[in-house]
């Protein structure tokens, strides 16, 4: 197994730990409101909050590190014809 795949879960494990204990001990109502995208104060519990920013932040990471790659060296098919 390659060693930073498996750091990169560790760490998403311990991520995820963090959240479910934020979401333990945060139980009562907090009010969210975001005056240029939101005309209403939304009120819920913190950790909904918690799991809807933890959410948007891996939703973000994914859109950043996706794609982009281009083409990478190897042995893929070249444009010159083969003679012969």
């Amino acid at each position: 197994m390659n060693a930073k795949l498996l750091f990169k879960t560790i760490f998403l494990i311990v991520v995820l730990l963090l959240l479910v204990l934020m979401g333990m001990h945060n139980q009562q109502n907090i009010d969210f409101s975001l005056p240029p995208l939101l005309k209403q104060t939304i009120k819920q519990p913190a950790a909904i909050m918690y799991f809807g920013f933890f959410a948007i932040g891996v939703l973000a990471g994914t859109i950043l590190t996706a794609g982009g790659g281009g083409k990478k060296g190897g042995g893929g098919s070249s444009s010159k014809p083969k003679n012969g």
